[in-house]
């Protein structure tokens, strides 16, 4: 904890030294105190939070949706090798087309307002879900399979008591990656088309030559993603007590 913390400390100060020197043009690369000044004159006249809370309902819309539809899905091609074997050409197609290059797609679909959005990230958030899902429910220990039935488990008993507990590990990783995916493509999306959200407030901060409020936007987009993540690493310790602790 402590060396990562002096990494965060010494990156920063050397953020903050670099340009002072004039070893980058100030312009482009204002010092730390520059764009945390900004990004407190943001937080302070309420524009940020605006913004922010754009984002975060579009990335946590699309990002819940995908959670509901892509773990259900990812359970039946794991456990059900016909449906598996049904939709996989369909899915690696799917999977294998960039998210991004569907947003006009999205638009055309459904307009330009919040359903375009939260649709397209609930697209790219799926897979890293859908793909750990169904890899956990695969590589589950057979000897804890055949364990339970000989003690006289039903399939239905087996699937909820050994199954679905041992997929909870690989299911959480695709549910972090894929708030990771979350944020990268909804920004990439608000700066594509939108006139709010952390996205927009970085193009109009560029174009208004704001590198310092530009600055800021990046910085809390990086806040947001390490907040979302943090949440999810303490839902998964609580979902899965059970486990022995290791370390």
């Amino acid at each position: 904890m402590l060396r990562g913390s002096a990494a965060v400390i010494a990156f920063l100060a050397v953020w903050e030294v670099v340009p002072r020197l004039g070893l980058v043009d100030r312009v482009f690369l204002p010092p730390f105190s520059e764009v945390l000044a900004a990004w407190w004159q943001l937080a302070v006249s309420g524009e940020l939070g605006e913004h922010l809370g754009a984002s975060l309902v579009r990335a946590l819309g699309g990002l819940v949706l995908a959670v509901v539809v892509a773990i259900p899905l990812g359970i039946a091609l794991g456990w059900y090798r016909p449906v598996a074997e049904a939709l996989n050409p369909l899915l690696e197609i799917f999977r294998n087309t960039a998210a991004l290059a569907l947003l006009p797609v999205f638009v055309l679909l459904l307009g330009l307002g919040e359903s375009s959005k939260i649709a397209l990230v609930m697209f790219a958030c799926s897979w890293p879900i859908l793909l750990n899902t169904a890899s956990a429910v695969r590589t589950v220990d057979p000897l804890l399979v055949r364990s339970a039935r000989s003690l006289g488990f039903g399939a239905g008993a087996v699937f909820r008591k050994v199954v679905l507990p041992s997929t909870v590990p690989t299911l959480f990783t695709g549910v972090r990656l894929a708030a990771a995916v979350s944020l990268l493509v909804l920004v990439a999306a608000e700066m594509a088309g939108a006139n709010a959200g952390l996205g927009y407030l970085i193009t109009a901060a560029q174009f208004n030559v704001e590198v310092p409020q530009m600055y800021a936007g990046i910085l809390t987009i990086s806040l947001l993603g390490l907040g979302i993540n943090q949440l999810l690493v303490v839902l998964e310790r609580r979902v899965s007590r059970w486990r022995p602790a290791t370390g």
